[in-house]
């Protein structure tokens, strides 16, 4: 097995290496930017060439066939693809024939750290998920407590640790802060417990820095044969190691906190307490166990509350740093809801206030569809079908949606695609204005669509309100800001400012 895996890799590096060598002579004639099928391995040095910057490249491909694209790959690896960004595809996919479309057995594969969450699961123990999660969500005590710890953490972490590198004249990673803001809540909210990663002294807790790792693997597992990823999982080098490192740490920090103190048995606006029960009633679940199935079901909402709520809010402040103008519509509409200009004094507002600003929800909005946290989906059809694209997928074909690419799409969003406009979202009445979710798919789309979207728009307008009214803050010069090569669609370098005072 082993013998056979480094043949294949050196049979892929010596074929790539010859066929790049015919590629470069003939590079100057071609102006398509969709991948050439080569004899033998297919596409995949298009691939290799692009590893750095698979979505933008992705994108431009995209563009050119019209938002959808059949990749092939080397004739021996399965790893053959349908590609695409078309809303109709999207809506189809994800609503019309949803039932056709389950996340599937190549799926769970890759997410196989993620175990019987509800990222892998499908049919009954999907249900069983969604209708847990929901019931949590639509309990007032649950609203309270989220409440209160967003604004709790803005209070005890957020602003103190802003204040401590402004005080020092220190620039700051604004997306390690959004990172380490998002996973203490999302602990709190899970596990009734806070790591308090975000303090002064910005502690080094390894499952908080391991969602990192995972998601750059996750990638490559969906770009390189099976057979590749797997050798390096076997040997223990490259991603996977770190994956694999990862794995380790999630379940060290998550098994000694699912604990249920006495009283909380019946208390339905816990998370764990209420999986706990439904797992126990329905008798659905992890077929290794009742621990096993909450430390997937923790892990999931961790890496859900974690990593697509600090994500936005990374490319929102790159956004409005590089667009002033925004910056200064936000701070009057904030000043003028919420009263703030008379008193020249902070306060916290509630959920329902937040609603009322529209300007900073567009701008959000803007954010999610140029840098939608989860970059790309996938999905494999049951049965054979056939897209409104008019392309024929056999069954288990592996179908990759690119909500990046959507986001990006001049046929979609216009001429005007790449701008940052939260104009864009307002109405000529002054209202949000609604777009479906095929379109803007930035929360998934159809019965899979995130039930958090409300209670991130809400935490994520506090804490951008929270440091838009206290700091002014200027990009550090020279310092690149790109996206990562990875499911989660992370500043690739962080975020690095200067933060100066703005309300005294």
């Amino acid at each position: 097995m082993a013998i056979f895996g480094y043949l294949e890799i050196f049979f892929f590096t010596f074929t790539f290496l010859l066929l790049c060598a015919v590629w470069g002579s003939n590079k100057r004639c071609r102006k398509s930017s969709v991948p050439t099928n080569w004899p033998l391995v297919g596409m995949l040095p298009w691939i290799l060439q692009f590893s750095h910057r698979i979505h933008s490249a992705a994108t431009q491909v995209m563009n050119e066939c019209g938002g959808t694209f059949e990749f092939k790959g080397p004739w021996f690896c399965n790893m053959d693809m349908l590609v695409t960004s078309d809303p109709a595809n999207i809506h189809y996919i994800f609503s019309r024939n949803f039932s056709n479309y389950p996340k599937g057995p190549e799926f769970r594969k890759i997410f196989q750290v993620f175990g019987d969450g509800i990222f892998n699961a499908d049919f009954g123990l999907w249900e069983l998920h969604r209708r847990t999660t929901l019931s949590v969500f639509s309990h007032a005590t649950f609203h309270t407590s989220l409440g209160r710890a967003v604004w709790g953490k803005v209070e005890t972490g957020l602003l103190p640790v802003l204040d401590s590198f402004l005080k020092q004249g220190v620039d700051v990673d604004l997306q390690d802060i959004f990172q380490r803001f998002t996973f203490d809540n999302i602990c709190k909210l899970v596990l009734d417990y806070d790591p308090q990663s975000l303090s002064i002294d910005l502690p080094y807790i390894p499952c908080e820095k391991a969602f990192n790792d995972v998601i750059e693997a996750l990638l490559y597992r969906h770009i390189l044969p099976e057979s590749v990823w797997k050798l390096q999982k076997w040997l223990g080098v490259g991603k996977e190691r770190k994956l694999t490192e990862a794995w380790k740490a999630f379940d060290e920090f998550i098994y000694p906190h699912i604990t249920f103190r006495d009283g909380e048995q019946n208390d339905d606006s816990k998370l764990l307490t209420s999986f706990r029960k439904a797992y126990q009633e329905k008798n659905k679940g992890s077929s290794r166990g009742l621990t096993v199935f909450l430390r997937d079901t923790a892990l999931n909402l961790m890496f859900a509350g974690r990593d697509t709520t600090s994500s936005c809010l990374t490319w929102l402040f790159w956004l409005i740093a590089t667009n002033p103008l925004t910056e200064t519509k936000i701070l009057e509409e904030m000043e003028s809801k919420l009263q703030l200009k008379e008193d020249k004094n902070w306060r916290f507002f509630s959920a329902e206030e937040s609603r009322t600003l529209l300007y900073l929800h567009g701008a959000l909005c803007e954010s999610l569809r140029l840098f939608p946290p989860v970059a790309l989906e996938h999905k494999a059809p049951i049965e054979p079908d056939t897209l409104p694209s008019g392309n024929y997928l056999k069954p288990n074909t592996r179908v990759i949606v690119s909500f990046y690419s959507t986001g990006r799409m001049e046929s979609v969003w216009g001429k005007d695609c790449l701008e940052f406009k939260p104009e864009r979202w307002i109405s000529p009445r002054g209202g949000m204005k609604h777009e479906p979710s095929y379109k803007f798919p930035a929360f998934n789309a159809g019965p899979r669509t995130c039930l958090g979207k409300e209670m991130a728009f809400a935490q994520m307008k506090m804490v951008a309100a929270a440091i838009i009214y206290h700091y002014n803050i200027q990009l550090v010069e020279g310092h690149p800001v790109i996206p990562s090569d990875s499911v989660i669609l992370q500043a690739k370098h962080g975020l690095r400012v200067r933060l100066s005072r703005r309300n005294v």
